[in-house]
Formats: C-alpha cells, sequence, structure tokens
C-alpha cells in the first residue's frame, strides 16, 4: 500500500505585513481569489501563528515592527518556512536609508524563500509558496531522524521501518536525557 502519496499536509500560511504600500498585500489577497484560489491546493490562510506553517512577510521591517515580527516568529512551531514576498522585504525596497526602516527582513529572522518584485505577481507569490512546501518537507524529514539511530531505517514498499534501530542504553536501564 502507497500512503506516502497521501501524507502531503496542506500548509497553513500566516500573512504578515512588516509596513509598506500594501501592493503584495493584495497580490496575496488575489491568491486567494476565484481566480487563482490556492485554497484549492490545501492551502488556508491562518491567523494563528501557533498553526501556521508557513509566514508570507510583506513590507520592509519597520522600527516599530521589527519586534512583533520576531515574536511572531517565535510563536510558529517547528518546522516552520519564512516566504519574503516583494523586493521591501527581501532588501528595504524603495523604503530603503528612510527614517523609520530597519531593511531587510533577513536581518531578523531567516528567510527561506524570496519572492522579489514590486508587486510580486501572484503566480510568482504561489511559485514561491510551492518552493517553501518543499523546504518544509525537506525540515520535516530531518527533525523526524532520531538522534539514537545505529542502524538506517529499513524502507519497504514505500513505507518506512523504523523497529529495532534504537541503539542499546548503556547506563544501567536510566533514561537518557538529550538537550
Amino acid at each position: 500500500m502507497k500512503l506516502n502519496q497521501y501524507r502531503k499536509k496542506s500548509p497553513w500560511i500566516l500573512h504578515y505585513n512588516a509596513g509598506g504600500c500594501n501592493g503584495c498585500d493584495i497580490e496575496i489577497l488575489a491568491c486567494l481569489g476565484p481566480k487563482y484560489d490556492i485554497e484549492r491546493f490545501g492551502m488556508i490562510n491562518s491567523g494563528n501563528p501557533k498553526q501556521a506553517d508557513v509566514m508570507l512577510i510583506t513590507g520592509p521591517v519597520t522600527k516599530r515592527s521589527r519586534e512583533r515580527l520576531v515574536d511572531v516568529y517565535s510563536q510558529m512551531p517547528e518546522p516552520k518556512v519564512v516566504v519574503a514576498c516583494g523586493s521591501c522585504t527581501c532588501t528595504g525596497g524603495v523604503f530603503r536609508g528612510m527614517y523609520n526602516c530597519e531593511g531587510g527582513v533577513d536581518q531578523y529572522i531567516p528567510v527561506d524563500v524570496y519572492v522579489p518584485g514590486c508587486g510580486c505577481r501572484p503566480e510568482q507569490i504561489i511559485a514561491g509558496v510551492v518552493e517553501a512546501l518543499k523546504k518544509l518537507e525537506e525540515k520535516t524529514k530531518e527533525m523526524e531522524k532520531s538522534v539514537r539511530l545505529d542502524v538506517a531505517p529499513v524502507e519497504s514498499d514505500e513505507q518506512t521501518n523504523r523497529r529495532d534501530i534504537a541503539a542499546p542504553i548503556n547506563n544501567g536501564g536510566k533514561p537518557t536525557l538529550f538537550g
């Protein structure tokens, strides 16, 4: 039985506007509209960072939004992926050098996918989210690897058998704490 094709996750997306002209925000809303309709792919726009897998950020980081951005990012559960939408988010864009602009978002949180453009198109945003899903899958696989594996898991019929691969505990039966 091939179960891996059914295990793909429906990502929940958190949209955060760090400040700016709202041009990219309108394009993200266009992705949710009937013409592009990213919800048909299972992507859901979430307002809660504790349930989100992907964070879409628009606008340059301002002095007022910097602290809140880092706080919202830290509330997201692991594994998480960040997509920077628009040239303002990537580098500061036309707002670079202004008194209230701190610059690009990658100075404060790690960014996985950059979507360039001033008013990036909905097609570019969807392609960026698809690329982010690939990175999310890689991060998920990295998290699933156990620290105490002696032998590689056996894959048969596209399913992973993880029985009898844990390392024996040689500390007199006491549990081992990892930290």
